[in-house]
């Protein structure tokens, strides 16, 4: 008698049809699904708490002197001590026991930093590159491929550039509204997101449509309270501060999607409106190129209208992906995608502007990276490497590595720069930090590029 192996079998040959209908449960309705939604925002509201003061707000952890010395502001700790004993103006920390490390916030780390920029060393940054008279750098991070990073890169960005000392905007055109969450942002509605600045971008443009068409004797075209409304309303309305000093938010949630069916209808009923240059329109003529260093996009993950916004605006594009041949391939398909669209754009806009005797329009971008995520360099350097080889200058020699700093932050709702360092032993969080620090300094290497290249171009036009 042979032995029963049905035990050895794969579970896949060991499913019960009667059992399998009793864990079915009751068909779905339409009407489920609000049911689950209403428990994942029951556990989000309760996840995103976590990180959550008694006034419902969050709030930014303090900084030891060993962590502003080694990370924010390079002096050595006995110094950084005897400046602020011979200063007591100054922010002096505070203690969690007698004779205890001294603890600060970052508004008091930039004061710090502000007063060794003033008083320290001449031969030392202690602010970061930033020439005047020059407009914040737009930077935008896309890809239309979902899990590569996209948001998480883009919020670490955001908090590395405030830590160096740059004053920074956060703008979340996903209506999934992720990077809302990580900058503890509230948002009620669509006119809480960028939507009214497509609204009044289109409304300026209709307006002067309509005397034109009242002018040849047309009627004109639908004006609506929408547009009026919006046409109140500048970016600085929409911008809200997060528990970061440095760091403010244009945020999002589901209602923006409905700007990727209103914006086409606009674009039907006038073919004249320049629709990709909202962004860059609007916070040009609204001030916030002038009231930060940077501003940080992002992007749905898909090439619609408010991903080819934030395109079109930016001046950096960073394009973050995985080391595997699906995110390869799928990115491959992404830079065809930007090819073909802007592409298209620019030959409809030319056609029309030769005719006219107007200049041609194109578009330029200062630099467009891919960066490697959540790299494993024990299974993927080959893959990495071949990747390198194909891409070459496009794909950034620097690849962000995934520790256990990272998965420790994501369960507590922080990002790596919010987890206190006390949470994990200090030799394991310095190394886990390390790979973003890295990425910041290969972004931050072309922002001061580019800043760079104007600067002199702005020179040399002075001088001609």
């Amino acid at each position: 008698m042979k032995a029963d192996r049905s035990d050895e079998l794969p579970p896949y040959f060991r499913i019960d049809p009667d059992q399998a209908a009793r864990a079915l449960g009751a068909p779905m309705e339409t009407n489920g699904f609000a049911s689950i939604a209403a428990a994942c925002a029951e556990g989000r509201d309760d996840l995103a708490g976590r990180g959550l003061q008694e006034n419902g707000r969050r709030s930014l952890r303090l900084f030891s002197t060993w962590e502003i010395t080694r990370y924010l502001i390079p002096v050595a700790q006995g110094h950084f001590r005897r400046v602020l004993k011979q200063n007591p103006a100054l922010p002096q920390g505070r203690s969690e026991t007698e004779g205890g490390a001294k603890w600060f916030t970052l508004d008091e780390v930039l004061r710090l930093r502000a007063h060794f920029a003033a008083e320290g060393s001449k031969t030392k940054n202690y602010r970061p590159y930033r020439p005047e008279g020059l407009p914040a750098k737009i930077m935008a991070v896309a890809n239309f491929k979902g899990g590569v990073g996209k948001t998480s890169t883009a919020a670490h960005l955001a908090m590395s550039a405030a830590l160096d000392g740059y004053r920074v905007l956060v703008i979340d055109l996903d209506s999934q509204g992720s990077m809302t969450s990580i900058f503890g942002g509230k948002v009620d509605d669509e006119w809480q997101t960028i939507f009214p600045l497509f609204a009044r971008h289109y409304g300026s443009h209709l307006r002067i449509e309509n005397q034109r068409r009242l002018d040849r004797g047309d009627p004109p075209l639908p004006f609506d309270d929408t547009l009026a409304e919006a046409m109140e309303i500048r970016a600085p309305d929409l911008v809200q501060a997060t528990h970061w000093p440095n760091i403010d938010l244009i945020g999002a949630q589901l209602n923006l999607y409905w700007a990727e069916f209103q914006v086409p209808v606009w674009r039907m009923q006038s073919r004249g409106w320049k629709l990709w240059e909202t962004l860059s329109d609007t916070l040009a003529s609204d001030g916030i190129l002038d009231s930060y260093d940077l501003v940080i996009l992002d992007t749905p993950p898909a090439l619609g209208y408010l991903t080819i916004n934030g395109l079109a605006a930016a001046d950096i594009l960073l394009v973050p992906l995985g080391a595997s041949f699906l995110e390869f391939d799928s990115t491959g398909r992404f830079f065809d995608m930007l090819h073909t669209t802007f592409n298209s754009i620019e030959e409809g806009e030319n056609l029309a502007a030769r005719a006219l005797g107007r200049e041609a329009i194109y578009f330029k971008w200062d630099a467009v990276r891919a960066v490697l995520t959540r790299y494993d360099g024990t299974q993927q350097a080959e893959l990495a490497a071949l990747m390198q080889a194909y891409l070459g200058t496009t794909l950034s020699p620097h690849r962000q590595g995934f520790t256990a700093l990272i998965g420790q932050a994501g369960e507590q709702v922080q990002g790596i720069y919010e987890a206190d360092y006390r949470d994990f032993n200090r030799e394991t969080y310095a190394r886990g930090r390390e790979t973003f620090d890295a990425t910041w300094a290969a972004v931050k290497s072309l922002v001061i590029g580019a800043w760079r290249r104007d600067e002199l171009a702005a020179l040399t036009a002075e001088e001609a």
